[in-house]
This record gives C-alpha cells, structure tokens and sequence, in this order.
C-alpha cells in the first residue's frame, strides 16, 4: 500500500433549490493513493461532475470527510479552500479554460501570478512546463493559433506549473479526435511515471482503459471500482499505421 493521497468517508452532497433537497451524493467512501492514474466514469445525473467538483475543493461534502493530502478539506472555507487547490491540485477542463487575448506563456503563468511569484521566476517556471509538454516553439503563440491538441498541451502545462501532488481532468480529450486523444493520454501517463496522481472524469470507456484503475458511479454510489493493467498509449505506433513508410 502506497500513500493515501485522497480519502472521502461516508460523503454525501445534496442541493438545495427553492423548498426542495435534491440529493446527488449519497455516502461515497474511497482512498486514492499517491501517484494512482484513475478513471471516473458514469452516465449524466450519476455524481461524477458532483464529485470532481469535491475533489477539486471546488465546492464542499454536505456530511462526511474529505482528507487531501493528510488534512481534513471537508469544512474549510472559501480561502482556504482556494489557497489548497493553488497549492496542491492543477485543473485540466475539457474546453481548455484558456485566456484567448494571451499567450501560451502568459496562460501557464497565470496561477503563479495568483500566489505572488516573482516575475522571473514566473517566466522561467512557465517555460519548464511549457517544455515538458512539447510545446518550447509555441510560448508567444494564442490559442487562436494552436490546434485543440496544442491547446489542450497549454491547459496542461498551467496545470502542472505550480508542481501539484494531483491534477483533475475533466473530460480532457472530450475536444479531440481519436489521434490527438492518444498523444495527450501519453503524456498523463508519462506524468503518472512521474509521480503525480491523476483524477480524470470521462464517458469514453477507451480513454478508461489508459487508467490503472477505474471507479464506476450510478445513482451518487460507487457502483464499482476496479484496477487493471492500463493500456499504453504510444501514438508513435498510432502514426505508422496510419501512415505507413
């Protein structure tokens, strides 16, 4: 057994509208370790987004415990809760979240800026991260500029900028076609090589199989959580066969 990274106990979510309770979450309890690659999937209305949103200290369990990284998450207010998901988690969305007026570079400094990062470093941060994801020739460049690929590369690479423990995808190849799918799915995989822990919500069972393990949700339940063996996602062999020498 590995580290705990992520631990919910017995956590429920229901919102309120108007007079009415509705119920999303009803008692889900999981440990997610250090450096796990995990799948979350599930049909509209099962509590996936509900739960990212948790993980993601984007919104708070009605009852029960969340513990990120060792501390109790749960009942932290608004601040706190900020200052946890700059500090710990990096965010990759589905439609990128990029700034259309900046550049690569100026995208990947942003959360630095928000925990008061020096200039320089900034700069020299951002085109590290930048650089890991393939995209060192494209830092002055917009995304109006860059394919959905390369756009999705940046979202990544502002993830990774402030070094988190874990970053949340949220359908993160749901954009893409098949062939850019498989390269970024390569490259959260050579992520997960490298030790940070990845959380990525997605209706595609394929995608899934790039997971080592994967958590079924229906109806606000864990309704199954298995490991496997993942799949390799090499889109090297992807584009000799698609265009053969």
């Amino acid at each position: 057994m590995g580290e705990v990274l992520l631990e919910l106990e017995a956590v429920t979510k229901k919102y309120n509208l108007g007079d009415v309770d509705v119920p999303v979450l009803h008692g889900i309890s999981l440990r997610i370790e250090s450096g796990e690659s995990v799948a979350i999937m599930g049909s509209s209305g099962s509590g996936k987004s509900t739960l990212m949103n948790i993980l993601g200290c984007l919104d708070r369990p009605t009852s029960g415990q969340y513990r990120l990284d060792g501390r109790d998450v749960s009942k932290l207010g608004r601040g706190d809760l900020a200052e946890v998901r700059n500090r710990t988690i990096g965010f990759v969305f589905q439609n990128f979240n990029l700034l259309s007026r900046t550049s690569a570079l100026e995208n990947v400094e942003l959360p630095l800026i928000y925990s008061g990062v020096g200039n320089r470093e900034r700069v020299e941060r951002a085109k590290a991260a930048l650089d890991r994801v393939g995209l060192a020739s494209r830092l002055d460049h917009h995304p109006s500029q860059l394919s959905g690929g390369q756009q999705q590369r940046v979202a990544i690479a502002r993830a990774l900028v402030t070094s988190p423990k874990l970053i949340l995808a949220d359908e993160p190849t749901g954009n893409l076609d098949s062939k850019t799918s498989l390269e970024i799915m390569a490259l959260f995989q050579e992520l997960g090589r490298s030790g940070i822990t990845l959380v990525l919500v997605t209706h595609e069972a394929d995608i899934a199989t790039y997971a080592r393990r994967v958590i079924v949700l229906k109806d606000g339940l864990v309704k199954d959580d298995q490991r496997q063996e993942p799949v390799l996602a090499n889109p090297s062999a992807s584009t000799s066969e698609a265009h053969p020498s």
